[in-house]
């Protein structure tokens, strides 16, 4: 499953929208109305699916789904290998 999938899988989840609802370049907060709190929600449950520690720096940047894609597509490609 890619990326964008897996962020949209979790929106769902987490905050109980319709998967037709979650429009790739839509604002998180401005159209589905996602607040701080389920924002530092999405951010944990992310952070578990795709094994990785997401920054303060790299959160701000979550406005769309493109958004957290690129940033967590980012952080997957630099991250060191075990």
């Amino acid at each position: 499953m890619e990326i964008k999938e897996k962020v949209k899988e979790e929106i769902v989840k987490l905050l109980k929208v319709k998967p037709q609802e979650l429009k790739d370049e839509l604002s998180l907060e401005g159209s589905i109305g996602v607040d701080s709190t389920e924002m530092v929600e999405l951010v944990i449950a992310l952070e578990k699916v795709f094994g990785t520690k997401l920054s303060p720096k790299e959160i701000t940047k979550f406005s769309t789904i493109n958004d957290i894609e690129r940033v967590i597509q980012s952080k997957l490609n630099t991250s060191p290998t075990s």
